[in-house]
């Protein structure tokens, strides 16, 4: 795939490289992991472990880029964005194919991961619109007040194995775009992805250092939040995992932006449309593996409408076709890892210990025992204390909670210690406007089972599902990316001499 890295002596798969100040150099750190293939556990490349040198070389080829690349017109800088979202649709299917390959996804979530990220790109090329300030003439006698956004510096984006095109492109267009440099740390688990995208970024020719790609694990995040020229870190990944990096990062004075898990509650009331409902819900639990953010891992379901519910929704995600992702007809491909598998797999077996019953059980032999499968799964006669309603299991798994009233899912929702995206399937304007005023969740869906909103809104979520002041996409990413200042000035040459504004 790749004609920048060289094979490594003796083994069938190729050593990957980082991308520093425009080329692509090996890391000088010890080891290497391999990458598998999740379907059939075929290796399919080997990433490095940099090491803090490593990172230290590329923030400083970020730094030393800084300021010529943030004077360079923002017009220029568009142009730019423009190239590069036409560069990726060109590749569009180049890059699905490798996504599931890489994430163990079917192709046809990779390919909808691929149109999310072309979305992400052309939001951010309106950044000569969304970056402008705001101006304000005769304040005072002769006194004009205006606002403009700078860039921050150097930043870092440190993104996870489950969405590795799409979470690029949250930060890395609107990074630059606003005149920022940019340290990308992908995930170890699934680094292919990312290093196509810096393959085309070549073809923008941009000066040297303006994005950077340096893969590893621990060692390296450790190093960039810790980097004194990094000054602002994004990262996505598990909500222990966001707590250590925004402490950490904001500790040294960094501005960071730190997405966390989630338990995504869905409520369905008596009123719902049964067959509608029942084919979000398996499309929300179960799309991308379970293995998403925004996945509707609970059913709330109020006073008896799991009955109403139950027969089409489990029909439906028992059809659902367990495989490789790029076997046509796939629907359901396997998770990341068989570490993954494993995790997933105990989770289940915790919830059956508990108390729940299994009105589908994935847990059944597969095509393939190379690969990491987990089938859907539907965990009923759950209640609100067991550890699969509460916790994240990141996998193909749906608990059903029955509760009596509305009033009964509002606080179990706000009881939960995730706050990142909710669901309510009515038909009820009334019901709907009491839930989206009361639930303590930054992203609602309404008869929707993925509510996670286009690129042009914001995406963050409450509680600790996000640290921050500001989420992704959107104005919120201008906002991240950019320092506000404020200049009011006069001139006495004019003959004002501004007696009505006041100085302290």
């Amino acid at each position: 795939m790749s004609t920048t890295a060289t094979d490594r002596a003796g083994s069938p798969v190729r050593e990957m490289h980082n991308h520093i100040g425009g080329r692509w150099v090996a890391a000088t750190g010890a080891g290497g992991l391999e990458v598998l293939n999740p379907a059939d556990g075929a290796a399919l490349a080997t990433v490095p472990l940099s090491s803090a040198a490593d990172v230290d070389a590329a923030v400083a080829a970020a730094r030393a880029a800084l300021p010529q690349w943030s004077r360079r017109p923002v017009i220029e800088r568009a142009r730019l964005l423009f190239r590069l979202r036409q560069l990726v649709e060109e590749r569009l299917e180049d890059f699905a194919e490798l996504l599931t390959r890489d994430t163990g996804k079917a192709l046809l979530d990779a390919r909808l991961e691929m149109m999310r990220a072309l979305e992400t790109i052309e939001c951010a090329c309106a950044i000569p619109q969304t970056m402008q300030g705001r101006a304000l003439g005769q304040i005072a006698n002769g006194v004009d007040c205006e606002t403009f956004r700078q860039p921050v510096g150097v930043c870092a984006a440190i993104t996870p194995f489950n969405f590795p095109a799409m979470l690029t492109m949250w930060f890395l267009p609107f990074a630059i775009g606003c005149g920022n440099t940019l340290v990308l740390k992908p995930s170890e688990q699934t680094p292919l992805v990312p290093e196509l995208i810096f393959e085309l970024l070549e073809q923008l020719e941009l000066p040297p250092g303006v994005v950077n790609l340096v893969h590893g694990g621990e060692a390296a995040v450790n190093a960039l939040l810790d980097a004194p020229g990094v000054d602002a870190v994004s990262f996505v990944g598990s909500a222990a995992t966001a707590a250590y990096v925004y402490e950490r990062a904001a500790a040294t004075g960094k501005r960071v932006q730190a997405f966390g898990g989630a338990k995504n509650y869905m409520v369905v009331m008596p009123d719902a449309v049964a067959d509608k409902v029942a084919a979000n819900i398996v499309a929300s639990a179960f799309g991308g593996a379970g293995q998403r953010c925004m996945a509707g891992s609970v059913i709330l379901a109020v006073d008896g409408a799991w009955e109403q519910i139950r027969e089409p929704l489990v029909a439906a995600a028992d059809r659902l076709r367990v495989g490789d992702g790029m076997q046509a007809g796939t629907d359901l491909g396997p998770v990341v890892s068989q570490d993954a598998r494993a995790r997933v797999t105990d989770m289940i077996e915790i919830g059956v210990d508990e108390g729940a019953s299994l009105a589908l059980d994935g847990r059944g032999p597969v095509a393939d025992p190379n690969g990491a499968f987990v089938g859907p799964t539907v965990l009923e006669n759950v209640s609100a204390q067991m550890l699969v309603a509460r916790e994240e299991i990141f996998g193909p798994v749906l608990s059903v909670i029955p509760v009596a009233s509305l009033d009964e899912a509002i606080a179990l929702v706000n009881a939960s210690r995730y706050g990142n995206g909710t669901s309510i399937f009515t038909e009820s304007g009334a019901v709907v406007r009491r839930y989206r005023e009361e639930v303590e969740v930054g992203m609602i869906g309404v008869n929707i089972g993925v509510a996670a909103p286009v690129a042009f809104f914001p995406f963050g979520g409450w509680k600790s599902s996000f640290l921050g002041d500001v989420g992704a996409c959107g104005t919120d990413a201008i906002d991240f990316f950019t320092r506000k200042k404020t200049v009011t000035s006069r001139w006495f040459s004019g003959g004002q001499t501004g007696k009505y504004f006041v100085e302290s």
